[in-house]
């Protein structure tokens, strides 16, 4: 979001500076070097539909490194993978009786096509799947990826989130409705944030890694500048203005004078943690790429192959495997270390593939960030925060105003892409 507005910002002649925590530009999207090339953090894809990310790209010049490949979803459920794409896949979908199948398929279909997502955010997404679906596609399908991803705030999960995680998908590229194709950067998607930093510092601009926000200082109501933790001290930079592109608690941290009115919705937002270990392996785990792992009893909520997506062959022969869980910041697992964790999940692991075993493991990465993934409760049209604070000056654009489509690189685009007309008072 911060590098496609100081993109914008850029190209409409003003001065811009990039502040980034991490070691690499990217935020979520940040990547790490792997087998002689780079890999996101946390898995990331584009759909036929992400219209924003993919003009970003072909406008720098990466669209022949963009690719579009067929990707394989399944879903494990009682000791079996099953494979879920196509309506075929769901009528073999056993777990469910015949008549759920049909009305799971009806179900989506509908969803794909409705427009007017303000109808279904009053409503729950358990009330609405209930009412519409029955108890079985509640417990089998959606009530159980919910629980996964959310937790305890499951149930208060608005009908609008499920609707938009849904809706992207209503434009498949690929042969009739029997694929689903997704878009990749071969090299990773590195290419694409270093672009954009790389397009603000030959317009005269800045772009600062390792260098984490400490205080936006407030004068007299109005943003004057950042201090700014770079190389072990505290620097001191004026600005005309601010855009905060961080968690809302870290919002509230950086600007305490932020009114109540304004600051007490930002602190009703929940998060829901993500936890990602990595693991290069000697073998592969299943034939999918993205597993869903509903069931309960089993802490990860997917499994995510990357490289039956993307072949191993770019990757030096290696596997690469996520193991993806959503959980509170709280949890004591949000602490274990990467051997910690892949002790944990070994058992789990075990029961998609009988054959694996610690020895397949070359090597292993542990990411995590407290706050991955906002909780959308009901009504959140009325009080999401607004781009603009009350602070002169200061913006906002977080993944808690991507509504009612849910965070990922080509709803940060847009927001990045919008939050640069806002500031320019456009």
């Amino acid at each position: 979001t911060g590098l496609s507005a100081g993109h914008r910002l850029s190209r409409a002649g003003h001065s811009v500076t990039v502040f980034e925590a991490l070691p690499e530009v990217g935020g979520q999207a940040g990547t790490f070097p792997i087998e002689g090339t780079r890999l996101e953090y946390y898995y990331h894809h584009l759909f036929p539909s992400d219209a924003a990310a993919i003009g970003l790209i072909g406008e720098l010049g990466l669209g022949p490194q963009l690719t579009w490949l067929n990707s394989k979803v399944g879903y494990f459920y009682d000791g079996h993978i099953y494979d879920f794409v196509t309506p075929m896949d769901l009528l073999r979908f056993k777990p469910l009786p015949l008549f759920s199948r049909l009305i799971l398929g009806l179900q989506t279909l509908w969803l794909q096509r409705f427009g007017d997502w303000r109808k279904l955010e009053h409503i729950t997404a358990k009330e609405w799947v209930l009412k519409w679906g029955g108890q079985a596609i509640y417990d089998v399908i959606w009530g159980a990826l919910l629980r996964a991803k959310y937790g305890e705030y499951a149930d208060e999960v608005s009908m609008a989130w499920l609707w938009g995680k849904l809706a992207v998908r209503r434009s498949l590229k690929g042969s009739g409705v029997a694929k689903e194709t997704l878009g990749y950067m071969m090299g990773s998607f590195q290419l694409l944030s270093d672009a954009l930093a790389k397009e603000i510092v030959d317009s005269g601009g800045e772009v600062h890694t390792s260098s984490p926000v400490r205080r936006v200082r407030v004068v007299d109501g109005v943003a004057k500048g950042l201090t700014v933790k770079q190389e072990g001290r505290l620097v001191e930079r004026e600005f005309d203005a601010v855009i905060l592109t961080v968690a809302t608690p870290l919002v509230l941290e950086l600007v305490p004078e932020l009114p109540e009115l304004y600051a007490a919705p930002l602190a009703a937002v929940p998060y829901q943690g993500v936890m990602v270990l990595v693991l290069t392996l000697d073998h592969s785990l299943s034939r999918i790429y993205w597993l869903n792992l509903p069931e309960a009893d089993i802490p990860m909520v997917g499994a995510i192959e990357h490289t039956n997506y993307v072949g191993p062959k770019h990757y030096d022969g290696a596997h690469i495997l996520y193991l993806s869980n959503y959980l509170g910041a709280d949890d004591p697992r949000f602490g274990y270390s990467k051997e910690e964790l892949l002790a944990y999940y070994m058992p789990y692991v075990q029961r998609i593939n009988p054959d694996f075993d610690a020895s397949w493991v070359r090597e292993s990465w542990l990411f995590k960030d407290p706050y991955g993934q906002p909780v959308i409760g009901t009504d959140y049209s009325e009080r999401i925060p607004a781009h603009v604070t009350p602070i002169s000056g200061l913006y906002l654009a977080y993944t808690t105003q991507i509504y009612p489509e849910d965070r990922g690189i080509n709803y940060s685009v847009c927001l990045g892409e919008a939050i640069s007309e806002i500031v320019q008072g456009r």
